[in-house]
């Protein structure tokens, strides 16, 4: 008996925070990672995302040689972050210089005319040694914490969930 009524108070606060999870996600900015021109992305969900974490450069092509991609991405008005530099697996789990975030910087300025404010490492891997550069560097680094709390969605839907299910929870 009293097994069973500490098992429900388990599901109960589970359940709560489950609640809680979802009007948290529902109410929070939405977010699309991996945007680059040279990444297929549903226009439905740039659209519908409130940030749009740019990847700089991506098989060796620079979003600052895209002037009319630049131009329809700022059209969008959306609050637009930094999403690594090349997005290679693990790029910021190694140990950079600072002249490697400064280089992706200088890529995503070149295009929008604006310095980033936000940055997500691809994979959410970061050392503790690029972590003091993006400090450095006055930009606010997201990690998990933000994947679970806010909808994020990617261009390519290659995430951990489909963009289907990120948007149903």
């Amino acid at each position: 008996m009293k097994l069973k009524k500490i098992i429900l108070q388990i599901l109960s606060v589970i359940a709560i925070l489950l609640i809680i999870l979802f009007l948290t996600r529902l109410s929070l900015p939405r977010q699309i990672d991996d945007v680059s021109p040279n990444i297929p992305c549903d226009k439905a969900y740039l659209e519908k995302s409130d940030v749009l974490y740019v990847i700089p450069s991506f098989e060796k092509s620079n979003i600052s040689d895209n002037n009319s991609w630049c131009n329809e991405i700022l059209y969008l008005n959306k609050t637009l972050a930094l999403h690594g530099y090349h997005h290679n697996y693990h790029e910021f789990l190694e140990d950079n210089n600072n002249n490697y975030l400064k280089d992706s910087i200088s890529v995503f300025e070149k295009c929008f005319n604006k310095t980033p404010e936000r940055f997500k490492p691809p994979q959410l891997s970061i050392s503790n040694v690029n972590q003091k550069l993006v400090k450095i560097e006055n930009l606010k680094l997201d990690l998990r914490f933000n994947q679970i709390t806010h909808k994020v969605y990617h261009c390519n839907d290659s995430g951990d969930f489909p963009n289907w299910l990120i948007d149903w929870f």
